[in-house]
């Protein structure tokens, strides 16, 4: 019997291991069905080299179901969402370029053959338990056990398949797992075909804003800036008062505020699909859909802009590969990490402060002889939130960024400071809260009272910052010095000053594009 508890056991406990990461509380969930109906079934074969084939079969069957729910759980920690095997492969390449950042490219490196090398291990420790079991169930009464065991798991899988629970205590993790993969596969294919469709029999064209015309247009991205920031109070002690200090420096340079929120499509990460979403006026929630989109000839409001006579750029310090994305939407001008002409240090993965990036853009990028539509991608309170930097008073003495280096090295190393959630948290709210107050400062200096800026959360932060019930929102802060370009936002429900109304819901990021249209369009 001893072979046979040590395969339950291992074989349970393997199954599990998702769901607690998953879910949290492992005592509620102890007993995976699955791992009863493999060592019975095993256990009931006589000792022959097909069982011992089949068991290994099993183990990798089992293997795989594993590293799908661990993936699913990793997931949902970093974007508050389920895995989807249909269009979430190309995410392994930015989960490398995090570590990376994060940790440094060694360490990086070095996970990953740790990580197969624990893979392998894993492998070996559960097929010889398996392998071991066949012939184990010889006997009458132990034979009659096994047997039992295996028709009445089986009930119960099928049960809980039905969605009933005859009892609490059990799971289905490899059932569960697998069936949710494959009908997430079934229905992500058909909505991928009716996307795609919808794309194709309904390309648009570009459409002009005359209401706009000869106006500055910056629409600035703010990373992980969402509506926990402002609305829980261990965030909003810090983010809030950032906000409520720099009202009076609007006032003085003669600029007003409106503040409201928008849905984003995404949470944790995976910036660039809010980007699409807004400027393309379609809920991108995926990469599927994002190089279904920029594929397509759907026009976005870079087409726009440029229509309208405006120069179209892109401030990107986050994007450090080649990024063929920015020409599929047709930009004008490109600014990848590369083209700015940094020379100050890295800090962790964050390439460049916001304040090079928006001091660049000012006295380098931005064109003085029309008028310009610009995004602009903030990238400084991106996890991993080490080291914060304060916001330099002179702005000149920016250059080319070699100032910061005072800051190489500086702050806690990011694999220390994330062993303290509470810490984690302190440092998120301090480095949104550098990057607003960078990006208000820039704006009460640099921008004309005819222009127009949209400062906006790209998406929540993980469930890790925020908690699982948090919502999609994201402050949206839209700035000028005339009163006529705020008006239509107020219209909308958006209050005087920097501080959003707290709202149960949030219209979609994808709104704002018909939002421009409806008010400033011909």
């Amino acid at each position: 019997m001893r072979p046979v508890l040590t395969a339950v056991l291992l074989l349970d406990a393997l199954l599990l291991v998702p769901l607690w990461l998953r879910y949290g509380e492992p005592g509620t969930r102890w007993v995976a069905l699955e791992a009863l109906l493999v060592v019975a079934v095993l256990a009931l074969l006589p000792a022959r080299a097909a069982s011992r084939r089949l068991a290994w079969s099993l183990t990798a069957l089992v293997l795989l179901g594993v590293l799908v729910g661990l993936g699913d759980a990793a997931t949902y920690q970093a974007l508050g969402r389920s895995l989807n095997l249909y269009f979430d492969w190309p995410l392994l390449r930015s989960v490398f370029d995090l570590l990376a950042g994060s940790l440094g490219a060694l360490l990086a490196l070095l996970a990953i053959p740790a990580g197969m090398a624990a893979l392998v291990l894993l492998v070996g420790w559960l097929g010889r338990a398996l392998s071991a079991l066949p012939g184990t169930a010889r006997f009458g009464s132990t034979r009659w056990l096994a047997g039992g065991v295996a028709v009445a798991s089986a009930a119960l899988i099928v049960a809980q398949w039905q969605h009933a629970r005859p009892l609490v205590v059990t799971r289905t993790p490899l059932v569960d797992t697998f069936g949710f993969q494959v009908r997430q596969l079934i229905d992500t294919h058909r909505a991928r075909r009716a996307f795609a469709e919808t794309l194709a029999e309904h390309p648009g064209e570009a459409r002009p804003l005359p209401g706009l015309a000869g106006r500055d247009v910056l629409l600035v991205f703010v990373e992980s800036y969402g509506v926990s920031a402002l609305e829980q109070p261990r965030y909003a002690e810090v983010v809030g008062q950032r906000l409520r200090q720099m009202e009076p420096r609007l006032a003085g340079a003669d600029l007003a505020a409106v503040s409201g929120t928008l849905a984003a499509p995404v949470r944790g990460g995976q910036s660039w699909l809010s980007h699409a979403t807004v400027l393309s006026g379609l809920r991108i929630d995926n990469d599927l859909w994002y190089r279904l989109l920029l594929d397509s000839e759907r026009p976005t409001l870079v087409d726009d802009f440029r229509a309208t006579g405006h120069h179209t750029l892109a401030v990107m310090p986050g994007i450090t590969r080649a990024w063929p994305e920015g020409e599929a939407y047709g930009f004008d001008a490109l600014y990848p990490a590369k083209a700015l002409g940094y020379e100050g240090p890295a800090l962790n993965w964050v390439t460049m402060p916001d304040q090079y990036t928006l001091h660049r853009f000012q006295q380098a990028l931005r064109p003085v002889d029309s008028p310009v539509f610009a995004q602009i991608a903030l990238i400084s309170s991106h996890a991993p939130w080490t080291p914060i930097l304060p916001v330099l008073e002179d702005w000149q003495s920016v250059g080319d960024g070699r100032v910061f280096a005072r800051w190489a090295g500086a702050g806690e190393a990011p694999e220390t400071l994330w062993q303290d959630t509470r810490r984690v948290r302190e440092h998120y709210a301090r480095a949104v809260a550098y990057s607003l107050e960078t990006s208000l400062e820039w704006i009460t200096e640099h921008v004309a009272d005819d222009g127009l800026v949209i400062l906006l959360g790209d998406h929540q932060s993980a469930p890790l910052i925020t908690g699982d019930a948090a919502s999609d929102g994201v402050p949206v802060h839209v700035i000028a010095g005339d009163p006529a370009l705020l008006a239509p936002f107020r219209a909308r429900g958006f209050v005087p000053g920097l501080l959003p109304p707290q709202r149960d819901s949030h219209p979609g990021m994808d709104r704002l594009r018909d939002w421009l249209h409806e008010e400033f369009g011909s």
